[in-house]
């Protein structure tokens, strides 16, 4: 069935980190506003934009003060109104971020929450009684200690499975769900496209948590009782039916630990729940299994063929896919797993057409477009996110690992990767802003930057510009079915994509080595067309044998 957010490609905007319009450091709305012609020009469908709302920015605006209202140093809610009118203007929908499964402490219903225990939104959050010098139970936060908070006031401890000033609400209290649907009909009326949705599985708890003696204390409870709860899915189609099945949307959830199997009843169509789901699998195949994401290893291309072969799969009849290898709490693909010196733009254009020519909607997050990279600040100073900051003072401060592993770490895995100002010229902080930057520049957006990346006909930013192009080109990008070739192949990552009698072969070198590409006997076609490769010279030649180049891709569309 044709539905618009399969055809579509999204780019996601960090608004503090995107454009600063007025010289205090901090990206705004009116900064993207002036930028709405780029994103045409790149030809993205759909924006998804990070968190604008009120918040203190406990977590840069994932810590939700006021939900109806513009955080003062992004603009006006006039500003954003006029940020919506334009992109539609323009043909490009807006996503909301959609954050639900906690409040910020200083948000109203927690201020009321925490003044009595009778107070009538004490129920709108998870409470439990317990001494002060121990919490109910020893779950670990995400961003590092206890989930568990003590509020002196009333004596008990409030539940929060990020930090301690986002206290998680309770979806369990039917008053509450209905606050946050009329909050969301407030965003769908005004006129936005959908929203992205902020750890959507974690939402059902209360069942595990009716009382102390309910449950054991330890660490393996700690993961079962914080993803895919019991209730979620009767939360969700709740929510289907009381909002989203009076709008034309497009819902994507952040869903951790999420599996394949799990992924189906959250994007089954008949289901009404969620278009999508964003997984996390792929990205934890570069850390230690069953350590945690700072715990580096090398990434094997066998595992990664596995892994995104096992969600093309399960997915191909029942529900749909998100492609990405960017977003905000992620560092820069290119970095980490390609090659950000030597065959920057090479692997850059490998690993984008890689995942664009899977089966799913692609996500492109600001600046991957143009090959942005990891950035490796000398001191722990220099850092802003709050997960980074938690876990040097576990692991360094308390003495537990040496400094230099710890900032290896953290030049491989912060999430401050991902939020380095974007790179638009080769001027005072990039021509992020005329002030100084909340977080500093990478260093190289001398040689990085949109400026330069327009100028240059074989730049990344036009590779991604074609990839975009091909998928309204070609409805074998959008619906064809997906096979895996060469599985035991060291370093060549390929796949068919097939549509009726058109076949897209997609053949990617994943590494710097030269390699040879023999094509498997069971591909029969009558004709061929190359119709991208990330290396210019010969297009012509036969297919069978094929010298691929370091980081080369090569798309070609057979008729069978």
């Amino acid at each position: 069935m044709k539905q618009w957010w399969k055809e579509s490609v999204v780019y996601q905007i960090y608004p503090r980190s995107f454009m600063d319009s007025n010289g205090d450091g901090i990206g705004d709305i009116r900064g993207i506003l002036s930028k709405l012609d780029y994103l045409k020009k790149l030809g993205v469908d759909v924006v998804w934009l990070s968190p604008v709302y009120q918040s203190p920015n406990d977590d840069n605006g994932y810590d939700i003060s006021d939900y109806q209202d513009i955080m003062p140093e992004f603009g006006t809610m006039a500003d954003w109104e006029e940020l919506l009118s334009e992109m539609h203007q323009r043909g490009i929908k807006l996503v909301m971020d959609l954050v639900v499964n906690h409040t910020s402490d200083e948000h109203p219903f927690f201020v009321e929450a925490r003044k009595s225990k009778d107070n009538p939104y004490r129920d709108y959050y998870i409470w439990r009684p317990g001494d002060v010098s121990e919490p109910p139970t020893d779950w670990e936060a995400s961003f590092g200690g206890s989930t568990w908070n003590y509020d002196e006031q009333t004596g008990e401890y409030y539940l929060h499975m990020f930090s301690p000033k986002q206290p998680d609400l309770n979806w369990e209290n039917p008053k509450l769900r209905h606050e946050i649907y009329s909050m969301m009909k407030f965003w769908l009326d005004k006129g936005v496209d959908g929203f992205r949705m902020d750890v959507i599985n974690m939402i059902s708890k209360k069942e595990f948590l009716a009382s102390y003696e309910d449950f054991e204390k330890g660490v393996q409870e700690n993961q079962a009782f914080q993803h895919n709860g019991g209730r979620v899915h009767d939360f969700l189609q709740e929510m289907n039916r009381e909002v989203f099945s009076n709008y034309d949307t497009m819902t994507v959830g952040e869903c951790p630990k999420v599996t394949p199997e799990q992924a189906v009843f959250y994007t089954a169509n008949e289901r009404k729940e969620l278009n999508m789901v964003f997984q996390f699998e792929h990205m934890s195949l570069d850390k230690i299994p069953g350590k945690k994401k700072w715990d580096l290893k090398l990434l094997e291309l066998k595992d990664l063929k596995e892994n995104l072969t096992k969600w093309q799969n399960k997915l191909a009849s029942q529900g749909w896919n998100s492609l990405y290898w960017n977003n905000h709490d992620q560092p820069r693909i290119v970095s980490r797993f390609g090659n950000d010196t030597d065959y920057r733009k090479k692997s850059a254009k490998m690993l984008a057409t890689l995942l664009h020519m899977m089966k799913g909607t692609p996500y492109i997050y600001q600046g991957e477009e143009i090959g942005m990279t990891n950035v490796s600040f000398s001191s722990i100073d220099l850092y802003k996110d709050i997960e980074t900051l938690n876990m040097y003072k576990e692991r360094v401060l308390e003495g537990s690992y040496k400094q230099d592993e710890v900032m290896k770490s953290i030049h491989a895995k912060s999430r401050d990767n991902a939020r380095t100002p974007m790179q638009w010229k080769n001027s005072a902080h990039a021509g992020f802003t005329k002030g100084t930057p909340w977080i500093k520049v990478n260093p190289n957006y001398n040689v990085i930057n949109v400026e330069e990346s327009l100028k240059d006909k074989d730049s990344i930013f036009h590779y991604y510009q074609k990839l975009i192009q091909l998928r309204k080109e070609y409805e074998v990008i959008v619906d064809g079915t997906y096979e895996l070739l060469l599985k035991e192949h060291p370093s060549i990552f390929a796949y068919t994509r097939t549509l009726g009698n058109q076949q897209l072969l997609v053949i990617n070198n994943f590494y710097e080595q030269e390699c040879a590409f023999t094509l498997p006997e069971s591909i029969f076609y009558r004709a061929k067309e190359l119709i991208l490769r990330n290396y210019s010279g010969d297009q012509d030649g036969d297919i069978k044998e094929i010298r691929l180049q370091p980081y080369e891709s090569r798309v070609y569309l057979l008729t069978l």
